[in-house]
C-alpha cells in the first residue's frame, strides 16, 4: 500500500482526501482490517481482479474499472487477488480527518 495523493479540503478544516495504491501480486491479499474511523473510501480497481467482502456482505470479485464504497467503521474481511497468475491494483480514495494518520488497521488475532 503506497499513499500517492494527499490534499487537504478546501473549505472543510480538518479534513483530507489520500489516494493509496494497493497492489497485489499472483494470488496476494491483505490481511481482514477496519480504517481510520473517520475514513469513508471510493475504490476501483485499475488493474485484474480482486475480491472483496465488506461486514457480513457477500463476497464479490471486482474487475478492472469496476467499484466500491467503504464507509465510517466497516470491516473489511477480504481484500484479495481473485488471480493466482495476474497481478491487480486498486486505487482508494480516502476522504478522512487530519488526526487519523492510520488509514488501515490489521484485525488483533
Amino acid at each position: 500500500m503506497t499513499q500517492v495523493y494527499q490534499r487537504a479540503l478546501p473549505g472543510v478544516p480538518g479534513k483530507s482526501i489520500k489516494g493509496v495504491l494497493v497492489e497485489y501480486g499472483p494470488g496476494g491479499y491483505s490481511p481482514s482490517h477496519t480504517h481510520a474511523k473517520s475514513a469513508i473510501i471510493y475504490a476501483t480497481v485499475i488493474e485484474g481482479s480482486v475480491r472483496m467482502q465488506v461486514n457480513e456482505g457477500p463476497e464479490v470479485t471486482y474487475q478492472t474499472g469496476q467499484n466500491w464504497t467503504e464507509m465510517p467503521g466497516d470491516h473489511h474481511r477480504v481484500s484479495a487477488n481473485a488471480s493466482q497468475t495476474q497481478p491487480a491494483k486498486i486505487l482508494a480514495v480516502f476522504v478522512v480527518d487530519d488526526v487519523d494518520t492510520e488509514l488501515t488497521i490489521p484485525d488483533q488475532r
